[in-house]
């Protein structure tokens, strides 16, 4: 029994934080992530002995399985429920910053919003969980060069939805 305690604590309880924020981030809201936080700790616990040598990467893959599970039972929650307008704390280095560091972070959580869920969770998995294209292929599953061509379309979509609404003024409406 302590062993299992210590299993847990080493392999499931480090990357709580980063299991919230991909189901977030993939569900668009704090609604429903709890919910699949909460399964995928379970389904992680039932296979916690079958892992594999990277434990983050093997636990994110459940949440977004979990996640994609949640979203077929609720595709009207999709897009429904409202995000909060503060950043999230990824996009925020301290509580002193400037509200032009504030208004940036802001913009690109926006712009993160209205992107289709496909590209929304590679340049996440990408850019801040740091997984490798090999990683999010295997864990994906997909080639290598659909990851790519993924990423690539995040990044240039998250670039065109910026700056036409800071052409437009329209920031607040992304």
């Amino acid at each position: 029994m302590d062993t299992d305690r210590l299993l847990v604590q080493e392999v499931l309880v480090p990357h709580l934080d980063a299991a919230y924020n991909l189901a977030r981030w993939l569900v668009n809201g704090d609604k429903g992530a709890q919910e699949i936080v909460s399964e995928s700790y379970v389904r992680a616990l039932k296979g916690l002995r079958t892992r594999g040598t990277n434990p983050r990467a093997w636990l994110l893959t459940i949440v977004r399985n979990t996640a994609y599970s949640w979203l077929k039972k609720h595709p009207t929650d999709l897009n429904a429920a409202p995000i909060e307008t503060a950043a999230p704390a990824q996009f925020t280095q301290s509580s002193s910053l400037e509200s032009e560091s504030e208004d940036q972070g802001r913009v690109v959580w926006q712009a993160l919003k209205t992107m289709p869920i496909e590209l929304r969770e590679v340049l996440l998995l990408y850019e801040f969980e740091h997984w490798s294209y090999n990683e999010l292929a295997a864990n994906l599953k997909l080639p290598v060069d659909l990851v790519t061509a993924r990423l690539t379309s995040a990044r240039h979509r998250l670039r065109r939805t910026i700056t036409e609404a800071q052409e437009r003024g329209l920031l607040d409406e992304l």
